[in-house]
């Protein structure tokens, strides 16, 4: 496959989704803490001014930041790459924390072992956090499957959407194709070619990378690469950043590529509320 073909739709998703345009989901999750606070049921979707992208590192009881590095390097790809405007600066968030997790449209939450149980009102605003429009991306970088991170993550996701279990991601979802043609799950390793993901009504609420993303991007402040990429070496590096900015277009844009409309229709069509 060619650079063309793999960026087939680049310039097209970064001409309709430019989020200093229209809405964000930073916009709409600001509305929904707000009426989250206030006890409102009303839709919760908003217009007016926008500022850059941040996202949000989730603060647990284990090691929540073993890559650094990641977070802010794919994030500056994301800004070189496409039209949206970044805030390469990650920042632990505090599950209890509501109005802050509310600052971020994506949040992600990684880690390389076990951790302890959230207490039950961090899993009620991680909860309120998803259904009002965010979304978790829950990375392991313990290069295996079923480690102690990954246990722990089912465990939390299993209380905080009960009754939604983990499902793998097909490869027609919008999440491979939403910027880069990506034909499949990679990372800093390959233990597996998927991504699982917890689902809505027409929506991920939580994905979990079996594979160290995080890994694959991390780079010192001298611009070299932190860790080695295996199997496939520095072409796996790139497919994993292409997947990374997918994931932020993703949480950005929604089901933008699925649908062929622009981003304020979409959210004023699907009316984003808590139920």
């Amino acid at each position: 496959m060619t650079d063309e073909q793999d960026k087939k739709t680049g310039d097209e998703a970064g001409s309709g989704t430019d989020d200093r345009r229209g809405p964000t989901r930073r916009a709409l999750l600001a509305g929904a803490a707000s009426g989250l606070v206030l006890g409102a049921a009303q839709p919760l979707w908003a217009f007016g001014e926008t500022s850059r992208l941040t996202v949000g590192l989730v603060q647990h009881g284990g090691n929540w930041n073993p890559r650094p590095n990641g977070v802010r390097k794919v994030l500056q790809e994301v800004e070189k790459r496409t039209s949206i405007a970044i805030d390469p600066v990650s920042r632990g968030v505090s599950p209890s924390a509501r109005e802050r997790l509310f600052e971020h449209p994506l949040l992600v939450w990684a880690g390389d072992g076990e951790f302890p149980p959230l207490n039950a009102r961090e899993r009620e605003n991680l909860s309120l956090f998803v259904r009002a429009g965010g979304l978790i991306l829950a990375d392991s970088a313990e290069a295996q499957l079923g480690g102690g991170f990954e246990r722990s993550i089912r465990r939390e996701i299993d209380a905080i959407v009960p009754g939604r279990p983990f499902q793998e991601i097909p490869r027609s979802h919008v999440l491979y194709k939403s910027f880069y043609l990506v034909p499949e799950a990679v990372g800093r390793v390959s233990v597996s070619r998927k991504m699982d993901a917890v689902f809505g009504e027409d929506r991920a609420l939580v994905l979990l990378s079996h594979n160290d993303l995080l890994g694959a991007w991390s780079r010192d402040n001298f611009g070299q690469y932190e860790y080695d990429v295996f199997p496939g070496g520095e072409r796996q590096r790139e497919m994993s950043y292409r997947l990374g900015i997918n994931i932020v277009m993703y949480a950005m844009c929604l089901n933008y590529k699925e649908d062929q409309v622009h981003v304020p229709f979409i959210l004023k069509r699907r009316k984003w509320k808590v139920d």
